[in-house]
């Protein structure tokens, strides 16, 4: 397959463009800056203005661009960069694929486009599964304008799948890398009560699904990417703690943690999802990391 991929330059996309390319397909690779290599194109989501002949003859695209969300309060600045660079940049790529197909509709095109388990909002104990209703906090309804975009596609024939992704446990992964100082510091513990579901997925897994998932051809429409088994904070600590051999006997309050983070604390730390992969199983996807632990020790360069 030929396959263009957005925000390449993140985690997820890094590690996914030599994955895709060891597969064997051919991989370009969308930019905002002047294009330093053969395989990079310039576009402009922020105008929404994208060469039209440069999909023509793509197979894929894997969408991943937006501005990362990160442990900070969430200011009027910060909400709108993580609302349009989201919705612009899935606009723009959605618009030129059905413009591709209108051109050539006797070729077979997928997009895979980003979302998050913030879809859901806060859900407690209930298991989630793709059909649940979305929440009505910040990061779900930046999800739900997230995912509407990819319309014009879908409308055009595109097979669309929106790949709703939790936290993501790698080498590299913001989660690991603040955490992971925090506790080997000693100074780590459950936050808040402990008792949200933070649902999990490793890096390796979050690759092999996005791979799956542009053959699968009888996927279409919501995915939730995360391992088998969403695990309460308490829990996630629990592991945490011992995968670097240092306790986690410093819980950090609720109060506090809303004071210093805001909305991000609410609706990020203190709240959660128990949301399973129900729809990626049953198409058979074949999990690398079924458990935490495992997710961890590889992250953790111990694996």
């Amino acid at each position: 397959m030929k396959i263009a991929v957005t925000g390449a330059s993140g985690l997820i996309g890094s590690t996914l463009v030599p994955a895709l390319r060891a597969d064997g397909h051919e991989v370009i690779r969308l930019v905002r800056r002047t294009p330093r290599t053969a395989d990079e194109h310039r576009w402009d989501p922020q105008h929404r203005r994208v060469d039209p002949t440069l999909l023509l003859d793509v197979d894929a695209v894997v969408n991943l661009a937006g501005t990362p969300i990160r442990p900070r309060p969430f200011t009027e600045t910060y909400r709108r960069d993580v609302l349009t660079s989201r919705v612009d940049s899935t606009t723009t790529i959605s618009e030129a694929l059905a413009a591709a197909a209108a051109e050539d509709p006797s070729r077979r095109r997928v997009l895979v486009s980003a979302s998050a388990v913030g879809y859901y909002g806060d859900t407690g104990d209930r298991v989630v599964e793709e059909d649940a209703p979305p929440g009505d906090d910040f990061l779900a309804r930046v999800c739900v304008q997230w995912e509407a975009a990819t319309r014009p596609a879908s409308d055009a024939g595109v097979r669309v799948v929106t790949v709703r992704t939790g936290l993501v446990i790698g080498r590299g992964a913001m989660l690991v890398r603040i955490l992971g100082t925090v506790f080997r510091l000693g100074l780590g513990g459950r936050m808040g009560s402990g008792r949200q579901f933070w649902p999990w997925v490793s890096l390796a897994d979050e690759i092999g699904a996005l791979r799956f998932l542009l053959t699968a051809e009888d996927v279409a429409g919501p995915v939730n990417l995360t391992g088998p088994e969403p695990v309460r904070n308490s829990e996630f600590v629990r592991e945490l703690a011992r995968a670097v051999r240092r306790p986690a006997v410093l819980p950090v309050p609720g109060p506090a943690i809303r004071l210093a983070l805001g909305e991000f604390g609410r609706s990020s730390v203190l709240a959660g999802q128990r949301a399973v992969p129900a729809r990626l199983k049953a198409a058979g996807y074949r999990f690398r990391h079924a458990d935490l632990p495992s997710a961890l020790q590889e992250a953790l360069g111990r694996g």
